[in-house]
């Protein structure tokens, strides 16, 4: 038997096992939220639904001890990978006390947890872009062996703080992993109304660095990207630009309807490349995978995903006193 595409790669069963766990696990749990909102027990939801392969597989690319991540509003696989658990996601959704990205003060989506280096995201788009350069600085001048990770939709390549953050990693060669997740849309428009050049990826050559342009839907590509990419800034030849192509399977947020904008047909269409689904089967035909354990993975998430909500839901709100915390000098 030829050796399998993950084993190439240097991957176990057991690890391309936990990514597909991971993918499930940020489905599961953002099915549940839309199911949660329409019944009016959760303000908000922004979901990715779609992009779990490019997330996980990315974030498995990554050192889980030393480097950051500064992900974009969807990345629950990103945060997922890098030790947040069900439960944490769903008291930011009920938006309770021990949420722990921000008690309970941030919408849903704006990840930040620092024992696991998540740093925390706001509602301008493309602010973490900066930072994350910033970082890759901050630790090249004490001399750590760190990479930092951030993330942005297709939209956000167009904000001054794309540019900024990455002329300035490819002028100082900062290890920065800039990983843009081209999901076809910013909110309501389409990448060709966004964008002149072909690819996102073709901007890299601008800021000296090198730009791939590769499917989204498939987590072993992306992991050897990112690999690839991490490895370079850790040898100190500078940052890389990564756009993953894949397709936002639901509305933009649960406030948005996208029958204004696209048809029907073209997001049913975009449903047969659902990336959990094409990597089970792959997970199939390389033997990794049976009928019995996809059951049994199955069973343990959603079985997480519902003492996540119950917990999450039963969870104390926040002391109304202490709504000005963090806001003003005390």
């Amino acid at each position: 038997m030829a050796e399998s595409r993950h084993a190439a790669l240097g991957l176990s069963d057991e690890q391309v096992l936990e990514m597909y766990k991971t993918m499930v696990m940020a489905r599961k749990i953002d099915e549940r939220m839309w199911l949660l909102n329409r019944s009016g027990k959760i303000p908000f939801v922004i979901s990715c639904q779609g992009q779990e392969a490019a997330q996980v597989g990315a974030a498995f690319a990554l050192d889980r001890e030393k480097d950051y991540v500064l992900p974009y509003y969807r990345d629950m696989g990103v945060v997922l990978t890098f030790g947040m658990t069900a439960k944490d996601l769903m008291l930011s959704g009920f938006a309770k006390a021990e949420d722990p990205n921000s008690g309970g003060r941030q919408m849903p989506g704006h990840f930040g947890q620092k024992s696991n280096r998540i740093v925390t995201g706001s509602s301008p788009v493309t602010t973490q872009v900066p930072h994350a350069v910033g970082i890759a600085m901050a630790g090249r001048m004490e001399k750590k062996d760190i990479v930092t990770f951030v993330t942005f939709g297709e939209g956000s390549s167009n904000q001054g703080d794309f540019h900024e953050g990455a002329n300035f990693a490819g002028v100082h060669k900062l290890p920065v992993i800039f990983m843009c997740e081209n999901n076809k849309y910013a909110i309501s428009v389409p990448y060709e109304k966004q964008v002149a050049a072909k690819n996102v990826s073709d901007r890299a050559i601008g800021y000296g660095m090198p730009g791939f342009t590769i499917d989204g839907n498939d987590p072993l590509e992306v992991y050897k990207a990112v690999k690839e990419a991490a490895d370079r800034g850790r040898r100190g030849e500078g940052p890389t630009l990564i756009e993953t192509i894949s397709y936002r399977l639901t509305p933009h947020s649960s406030d948005d309807d996208d029958r204004s904008y696209r048809e029907q047909e073209e997001v049913a269409e975009a449903k047969k490349n659902d990336p959990n689904v094409k990597f089970a089967v792959y997970l199939r035909e390389a033997g990794v995978l049976t009928d019995e354990l996809e059951k049994a993975i199955l069973d343990e998430i959603m079985q997480a995903v519902n003492e996540a909500t119950d917990y999450a839901e039963n969870a104390a709100y926040a002391d109304p006193e202490s709504a000005m915390k963090h806001v003003y000098a005390e």
